[in-house]
Protein backbone atom coordinates (compact mmCIF):
# COMPACT_ATOMS: atom_id res chain seq x y z
CA UNK A 1 0.00 0.00 0.00
CA UNK A 2 1.32 3.47 -0.95
CA UNK A 3 0.87 6.47 1.37
CA UNK A 4 1.38 9.87 -0.27
CA UNK A 5 3.08 12.45 1.94
CA UNK A 6 2.27 16.03 0.91
CA UNK A 7 5.45 17.96 0.12
CA UNK A 8 7.55 14.79 0.33
CA UNK A 9 9.04 12.76 -2.50
CA UNK A 10 7.45 9.28 -2.67
CA UNK A 11 10.84 7.82 -3.64
CA UNK A 12 13.23 9.24 -1.02
CA UNK A 13 10.55 10.36 1.52
CA UNK A 14 12.36 13.69 1.97
CA UNK A 15 11.16 17.22 1.22
CA UNK A 16 10.81 17.73 -2.54
CA UNK A 17 13.98 19.20 -4.08
CA UNK A 18 13.66 20.69 -7.56
CA UNK A 19 10.23 19.05 -7.81
CA UNK A 20 8.92 17.66 -11.06
CA UNK A 21 5.23 16.97 -11.58
CA UNK A 22 4.16 14.37 -14.12
CA UNK A 23 0.91 14.71 -16.09
CA UNK A 24 -0.55 12.06 -13.77
CA UNK A 25 0.11 14.72 -11.04
CA UNK A 26 2.57 12.65 -9.02
CA UNK A 27 5.51 14.77 -7.78
CA UNK A 28 9.12 13.72 -7.28
CA UNK A 29 12.55 15.20 -6.70
CA UNK A 30 14.08 15.71 -10.14
CA UNK A 31 17.08 13.50 -9.34
CA UNK A 32 14.89 10.74 -7.84
CA UNK A 33 12.63 10.72 -10.91
CA UNK A 34 15.59 10.60 -13.31
CA UNK A 35 17.12 7.67 -11.45
CA UNK A 36 13.82 5.80 -11.07
CA UNK A 37 12.88 6.03 -14.75
CA UNK A 38 16.27 5.01 -16.22
CA UNK A 39 15.43 1.31 -16.31
CA UNK A 40 11.63 1.47 -16.22
CA UNK A 41 10.21 4.56 -18.02
CA UNK A 42 6.94 4.74 -16.08
CA UNK A 43 5.61 6.85 -13.21
CA UNK A 44 7.02 5.18 -10.06
CA UNK A 45 3.62 5.52 -8.31
CA UNK A 46 0.90 4.75 -10.86
CA UNK A 47 3.05 3.13 -13.57
CA UNK A 48 1.78 5.48 -16.33
CA UNK A 49 4.17 5.20 -19.31
CA UNK A 50 6.59 8.12 -19.57
CA UNK A 51 7.07 7.94 -23.31
CA UNK A 52 3.55 9.33 -23.80
CA UNK A 53 3.81 11.94 -21.05
CA UNK A 54 5.61 15.26 -20.73
CA UNK A 55 6.88 16.73 -17.51
CA UNK A 56 5.15 19.98 -16.55
CA UNK A 57 7.43 23.03 -16.32
CA UNK A 58 8.25 23.93 -12.72
CA UNK A 59 8.62 27.41 -11.24
CA UNK A 60 10.29 28.50 -8.00
CA UNK A 61 7.21 29.25 -5.88
CA UNK A 62 7.82 28.64 -2.16
CA UNK A 63 5.92 25.94 -0.26
CA UNK A 64 2.36 26.96 0.55
CA UNK A 65 -1.28 26.03 0.18
CA UNK A 66 -4.16 26.86 -2.16
CA UNK A 67 -7.76 26.40 -1.01
CA UNK A 68 -11.00 27.52 -2.61
CA UNK A 69 -14.68 27.81 -1.77
CA UNK A 70 -17.79 29.19 -3.42
CA UNK A 71 -19.93 31.97 -2.06
CA UNK A 72 -23.20 33.61 -3.16
CA UNK A 73 -21.64 37.10 -3.52
CA UNK A 74 -21.93 38.31 -7.10
CA UNK A 75 -19.02 39.75 -9.06
CA UNK A 76 -19.91 42.76 -11.26
CA UNK A 77 -20.29 41.58 -14.84
CA UNK A 78 -21.23 38.03 -13.81
CA UNK A 79 -24.78 38.48 -12.53
CA UNK A 80 -26.51 36.31 -11.27
CA UNK A 81 -23.64 33.84 -10.69
CA UNK A 82 -21.89 33.55 -7.35
CA UNK A 83 -18.14 33.66 -6.92
CA UNK A 84 -15.16 31.44 -6.15
CA UNK A 85 -12.81 32.60 -3.40
CA UNK A 86 -9.23 31.34 -3.61
CA UNK A 87 -7.10 31.51 -0.47
CA UNK A 88 -3.32 31.18 -0.73
CA UNK A 89 -1.17 30.79 2.39
CA UNK A 90 2.63 30.80 2.58
CA UNK A 91 4.68 30.56 5.79
CA UNK A 92 7.93 32.48 6.08
CA UNK A 93 10.98 30.50 5.02
CA UNK A 94 14.53 30.45 3.71
CA UNK A 95 15.24 30.81 0.00
CA UNK A 96 16.49 27.76 -1.90
CA UNK A 97 19.28 27.88 -4.50
CA UNK A 98 16.75 28.55 -7.29
CA UNK A 99 15.45 31.72 -5.57
CA UNK A 100 16.99 35.18 -6.08
CA UNK A 101 18.85 35.30 -2.72
CA UNK A 102 19.64 31.74 -1.58
CA UNK A 103 19.90 31.34 2.18
CA UNK A 104 18.09 34.62 2.87
CA UNK A 105 14.69 34.60 4.62
CA UNK A 106 11.46 35.56 2.88
CA UNK A 107 8.28 36.78 4.53
CA UNK A 108 5.16 34.63 4.56
CA UNK A 109 1.85 35.93 3.25
CA UNK A 110 -1.87 35.25 2.96
CA UNK A 111 -3.57 36.20 -0.33
CA UNK A 112 -7.20 36.08 -1.49
CA UNK A 113 -8.41 36.13 -5.10
CA UNK A 114 -11.80 35.91 -6.81
CA UNK A 115 -13.27 34.21 -9.86
CA UNK A 116 -16.84 34.07 -11.11
CA UNK A 117 -18.58 30.76 -10.36
CA UNK A 118 -19.24 30.06 -14.04
CA UNK A 119 -18.01 27.26 -16.32
CA UNK A 120 -15.17 29.50 -17.55
CA UNK A 121 -14.34 30.61 -13.99
CA UNK A 122 -14.16 26.96 -12.88
CA UNK A 123 -11.90 26.22 -15.87
CA UNK A 124 -9.56 29.04 -14.79
CA UNK A 125 -9.62 27.65 -11.23
CA UNK A 126 -8.56 24.23 -12.59
CA UNK A 127 -5.73 25.85 -14.57
CA UNK A 128 -4.62 27.92 -11.58
CA UNK A 129 -4.49 24.75 -9.46
CA UNK A 130 -2.33 23.13 -12.12
CA UNK A 131 -0.08 26.22 -12.17
CA UNK A 132 0.09 26.28 -8.36
CA UNK A 133 1.12 22.61 -8.29
CA UNK A 134 3.81 23.45 -10.86
CA UNK A 135 5.00 26.27 -8.54
CA UNK A 136 4.19 28.99 -11.09
CA UNK A 137 1.56 31.21 -9.39
CA UNK A 138 3.96 33.05 -7.04
CA UNK A 139 7.69 33.74 -6.83
CA UNK A 140 10.13 35.31 -4.39
CA UNK A 141 11.15 38.79 -5.48
CA UNK A 142 10.66 42.52 -4.97
CA UNK A 143 7.18 43.65 -3.99
CA UNK A 144 5.94 46.41 -6.30
CA UNK A 145 3.61 47.75 -3.59
CA UNK A 146 6.12 47.91 -0.71
CA UNK A 147 9.43 48.03 -2.62
CA UNK A 148 10.81 45.34 -0.29
CA UNK A 149 12.97 42.45 -1.52
CA UNK A 150 12.58 38.81 -0.44
CA UNK A 151 8.79 38.90 -0.61
CA UNK A 152 6.34 36.37 -2.04
CA UNK A 153 4.86 38.12 -5.07
CA UNK A 154 2.32 37.25 -7.76
CA UNK A 155 3.69 35.62 -10.90
CA UNK A 156 0.24 35.31 -12.54
CA UNK A 157 -2.35 38.10 -12.58
CA UNK A 158 -5.23 37.57 -10.12
CA UNK A 159 -8.30 39.56 -9.16
CA UNK A 160 -7.80 40.45 -5.51
CA UNK A 161 -10.91 42.65 -5.24
CA UNK A 162 -14.52 41.85 -6.02
CA UNK A 163 -15.20 45.43 -7.22
CA UNK A 164 -13.27 48.37 -8.62
CA UNK A 165 -12.48 47.24 -12.16
CA UNK A 166 -9.09 46.35 -13.67
CA UNK A 167 -7.31 49.40 -12.23
CA UNK A 168 -8.06 48.06 -8.71
CA UNK A 169 -7.50 44.37 -9.57
CA UNK A 170 -11.27 43.84 -9.43
CA UNK A 171 -14.38 43.27 -11.47
CA UNK A 172 -15.98 44.09 -13.87
CA UNK A 173 -13.28 43.10 -16.32
CA UNK A 174 -14.66 41.32 -19.39
CA UNK A 175 -11.16 40.35 -20.57
CA UNK A 176 -9.67 38.91 -17.36
CA UNK A 177 -10.63 35.24 -17.80
CA UNK A 178 -9.40 35.07 -21.40
CA UNK A 179 -6.24 37.06 -20.52
CA UNK A 180 -5.32 34.79 -17.59
CA UNK A 181 -5.96 31.66 -19.69
CA UNK A 182 -3.58 33.07 -22.31
CA UNK A 183 -1.00 33.90 -19.64
CA UNK A 184 -1.25 30.35 -18.27
CA UNK A 185 -1.02 28.83 -21.76
CA UNK A 186 2.21 30.79 -22.31
CA UNK A 187 3.57 28.95 -19.24
CA UNK A 188 2.46 25.58 -20.68
CA UNK A 189 -0.64 25.30 -18.47
CA UNK A 190 -3.59 24.16 -20.58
Amino acid sequence: MFIYLVGKCPICYKRLRQPETLPCLHKFCASCLTQATKQFPHCPVCRAPQETQQVIVQGNQPDGSMLHRTQPHILPGYEPDGSIVIQYAFPSGIQYPHHPNPGQPYDGTLRTAYLPDTPEGREVLRLLRKAFDARLVFKVGRSLSSGLDNQIVWNILHKTNMHGGPENYGYPDPFYLSDVKEELADLGIK
